[in-house]
């Protein structure tokens, strides 16, 4: 019982570490943090379009997407 809540307690902090690293992808690349998380994806696409348009509304869809 207790190897299971380690293996959960690991796997939650890998989560959030993963999670943060793709935020912080996301505020300096938008695309590349959604793309790391869908891949090529519609997230992906959509984002890309919205950064080239505008890169603050690239970011904003990116955290929206991610968190």
């Amino acid at each position: 019982m207790e190897e299971l809540q380690v293996v959960k307690l690991k796997a939650r902090a890998k989560m959030g570490s993963a999670t943060f690293i793709e935020v912080l992808l996301s505020i300096f690349l938008p695309p590349l943090g959604v793309f790391l998380r869908y891949g090529c994806a519609v997230e992906f696409w959509i984002d890309l379009l919205l950064t080239f348009l505008g890169f603050i509304p690239g970011i904003i869809y990116a955290l929206y997407v991610l968190v």
